[in-house]
């Protein structure tokens, strides 16, 4: 999924495409300098994004404390880069065989595959095999990077995330609701609360995706956990009657009224807000959103009361609930060229290390286990760990295996799909038409 997809602020959930002129202009500089040996690094140099803090605040963290004798060896070094220029960037440097010795990946998943192909990005199943840390990585977050790596461990998941519906506790149990399991009682739920006089679900129609999730999220509960790659590959086609499906079950929660007035016009932020103050009842998001639910100044309803459930079952289908959508945030990926000894002690202490300090200093959750023991903050956030840590198979979400153009049309035309001014049959029309280059 392209950057239009994340959340405000941060630079997350990459997707599986570029540009063609993107491809050309990589394919010219894998071929140019940079085949060569490099010569030993002479600092930890990680190129960032200006967007995203966090990695970068635990890298120097560790570099202060748990890994100060391997910083000692090999300086942490950060650079950044605005998020619209981190491709071209890469590209220069990977042409003139400069490329750091660690990297913010690449906005679309392509790059970096190039990059590893061509011999410039470590294969870290290998490397960290050999430094013995490779089962300091969550098997969801593996799952998840070879889903987008064309099979490989390119990156390192400095971020994981899982996605699924919270929900306010306080306003199910006033209403003597139970978590709902499957489809159906997912719209009975919702429409218990319409009745109530409380929004079922806040959703943010303006930027599109978090209802194109709902859409894939029933795709994959339905036709199992390659509905999505099935349209990849052509295999497949959004217009098939199982797809259009998914669409028109997505359009009649909207017709129904389940999603509030003028949700088109309702952005990120304006939904966070409908959830955190107790004004809709469930909000399909990722688990990103646990800092917002710690943060008591925006979380009226208390995180006690939030709660969290996996996408519901679709009777009949293929899919399981326990099959979590997830992304690993801008993820990080290392040059081969520079990998040598100096390099893998630092690597080997971010994989012993990484996860206990980004929990602990900042309340994210990364795709390392966390060694050391961290309180959590409430229960909702035990609960997404635990789940992650138990997590065996994910899938992705509605846009990351399509192209740039799929993706501006899905989402921008999300929000008529759900207040009706737009067809099912006819949302998936446009969506597969800008995917197969029509």
């Amino acid at each position: 999924m392209t950057i239009s997809s994340t959340r405000p602020g941060r630079a997350r959930l990459v997707g599986l495409t570029a540009s063609a002129a993107t491809v050309v202009l990589l394919a010219s500089a894998c071929g140019s300098t940079g085949s060569g040996t490099a010569a030993a690094p002479k600092d930890f140099s990680y190129l960032s994004v200006v967007e995203n803090t966090a990695v970068k605040t635990s890298l120097t963290t560790l570099s202060q404390g748990a890994c100060t004798t391997q910083n000692t060896a090999l300086p942490l070094k950060v650079d950044t880069v605005p998020q619209t220029g981190l491709d071209q960037k890469l590209q220069l440097l990977a042409g003139q065989g400069a490329l750091p010795v660690q990297f913010a990946a690449g906005n679309a998943p392509a790059l970096t595959n190039q990059l590893f192909k061509s011999g410039k990005v470590a294969d870290l199943e290998d490397e960290l095999t050999k430094l013995g840390v490779y089962d300091q990585l969550q098997p969801a977050a593996v799952s998840t990077i070879e889903a987008l790596y064309e099979g490989k461990l390119a990156v390192l998941p400095y971020e994981y995330n899982i996605e699924g519906i919270f929900f306010n506790k306080k306003l199910f149990a006033e209403h003597g609701l139970a978590t709902p399991r499957t489809w159906d009682e997912l719209v009975t739920t919702a429409g218990k609360l319409q009745d109530a006089g409380v929004q079922p679900f806040a959703a943010s129609g303006q930027q599109g995706w978090p209802l194109t999730r709902l859409v894939s999220g029933y795709l994959y509960r339905s036709l199992g956990p390659n509905a999505m790659e099935h349209i990849a590959n052509g295999t497949a086609k959004l217009t098939d009657p199982e797809y259009v499906a998914a669409a028109a079950k997505v359009a009649d929660l909207g017709k129904k009224g389940y999603f509030g007035q003028g949700v088109g016009s309702i952005d990120y932020d304006t939904a966070m807000n409908q959830f955190l103050s107790g004004k809709a009842g469930m909000f399909y998001m990722g688990s990103w959103a646990l800092s917002n639910i710690a943060d008591a100044k925006q979380n009226t309803v208390g995180a006690e009361n939030v709660g969290f459930m996996p996408f519901p079952a679709v009777a009949g289908g293929k899919g399981s609930i326990d099959q979590y959508p997830s992304n690993v945030g801008l993820p990080i990926a290392l040059n081969s060229k520079s990998f040598d000894k100096k390099t893998g002690e630092w690597v080997k202490c971010i994989a012993q290390n990484y996860g206990s300090t980004a929990l602990k200093d900042q309340g994210t959750i990364s795709g390392f286990k966390v060694n050391t023991p961290v309180p959590d903050k409430n229960a909702v956030t035990k609960q997404i760990r635990e789940t992650i840590d138990g997590s065996k198979q994910n899938v992705l979400w509605f846009e990351a295996l399509f192209s740039t153009k799929a993706t501006t049309v899905s989402q921008s035309n999300a929000a008529s799909l759900v207040t009706g001014s737009t067809s099912p049959e006819k949302f998936m029309q446009l969506v597969q038409e800008a995917q197969s280059g029509q």
